[in-house]
């Protein structure tokens, strides 16, 4: 079991949650809450490096050790940290549930020690018909981030 806390080290605004990572056979459930969000979607990923200063732009690109393009969770062609969207209501909230079978607590897909961004933006899951698209899927922005830890 693993979790991240989520902030913004640089103190812009008010994005915080907490979410956790628990193994399961042939999973990895993500679970947890965002919140200080606008509403609608938000990028989720996980990023090749657990150093999140300044401004979460430390973490580099999406983790993405077998230098594939940029897509969604369910997508065969996809960065290793490619979770998606989380949306948040109205109330700026976000609920994150998530299963994910290619991350992992441990092995080559490990994320233990990387960290987790929360985007400005949605991700258009590498559908967006540009070359951003099949890098970061236009999520804009970086507005919180954080290590993942082993509990």
């Amino acid at each position: 079991k693993a979790t991240v806390y989520l902030s913004d080290p640089s103190g812009k605004n008010d994005v915080k949650g907490e979410v956790t990572f628990t193994k399961h056979d042939d999973y990895i459930l993500v679970t947890g809450s965002v919140s200080g969000l606008g509403e609608g979607k938000h990028g989720f990923h996980i990023h090749s490096f657990g150093h999140i200063a300044p401004g979460c732009t430390g973490a580099g690109a999406h983790f993405n050790p077998h230098n594939k393009t940029h897509g969604g969770p369910q997508d065969k062609s996809r960065h290793v940290g490619d979770l998606g969207n989380i949306e948040a209501d109205s109330s700026g909230v976000a609920t994150v549930d998530i299963r994910d079978s290619v991350i992992d607590l441990e092995g080559e897909h490990n994320i233990i020690g990387r960290a987790v961004v929360v985007h400005a933006g949605e991700d258009d899951l590498g559908k967006g018909g540009n070359e951003e698209s099949l890098k970061t899927g236009n999520a804009g922005g970086r507005l919180a981030c954080g290590v993942i830890g082993l509990l």
